[in-house]
């Protein structure tokens, strides 16, 4: 399994843990917004972590540390994943997995072995608009509605999550989103960043008072809101 970076210390990537977190290079997306471009545009320029340090460092962290958080690019284009997340959870930790639902029978697999424990899966905007907000031309959406449904299913732990742009989508967008995921247990907004660095300049986000209010619109289709970037 590739590794292109380590975090040793986040407390905002697991909800609920003191984690570690590592990236993944690759991407089958190119979304405009995306903070982590250099993985995704030039995977072969950054650097390569080994597995055995990573899990070295974890054994070493352990009592300390409880989770490991895995993002991208897209972690599940990675090979080998399920064996290195295996190892992880041997070490006695707990695992955190980001995607964008495009692969859903390797998301179904590491479920079903038990080599994650909570997923965060994007939900990039509402069906009719999933294409440009990902950055490609065409998309399979049934790939991303089977890892839905997966999740809905509640066979893990999870949320989903939206990076509201203003450029990219509306309130009306952002609460058709929310009903494509109706009933789903948890639904995060994350308020735009740019942080440098991105796909595509001359992105902005709305304010705290616009975001506070998609979450109010939201509530009704899905069971809880949790907003995220604002102060």
């Amino acid at each position: 399994m590739k590794i292109s970076g380590l975090q040793k210390l986040t407390l905002l990537d697991y909800p609920g843990k003191t984690a570690a977190l590592i990236f993944t290079p690759g991407c089958n997306f190119r979304c405009p917004f995306c903070h982590n471009a250099v993985l995704v545009l030039d995977a072969e320029s950054v650097e390569s972590i080994s597995e055995d340090e990573v899990l070295s460092y974890l054994k070493k962290r352990k009592g300390i540390l409880e989770g490991l958080s895995v993002t991208g690019g897209e972690p599940l284009m990675q090979k080998g994943i399920k064996e290195f997340l295996l190892q992880v959870k041997e070490t006695g930790y707990s695992v955190k997995l980001d995607t964008n639902g495009t692969y859903p029978d390797k998301l179904e697999e590491l479920i079903a072995c038990g080599a994650v424990d909570y997923v965060a899966m994007d939900i990039k905007n509402r069906p009719e608009k999933y294409a440009e907000t990902a950055g490609v031309e065409r998309l399979d959406l049934s790939r991303i509605s089977r890892s839905k449904e997966l999740l809905l299913s509640g066979s893990v732990d999870y949320e989903f999550r939206t990076t509201v742009v203003r450029e990219l989508m509306t309130p009306d967008d952002v609460e058709a989103a929310a009903k494509w995921i109706t009933g789903a247990k948890r639904y995060c907004l994350q308020k735009f960043k740019d942080s440098g660095g991105l796909i595509k300049d001359g992105l902005g986000a709305y304010s705290d008072d616009d975001m506070k209010a998609m979450a109010e619109r939201v509530k009704k289709h899905v069971k809880e809101v949790i907003l995220r970037g604002i102060d």
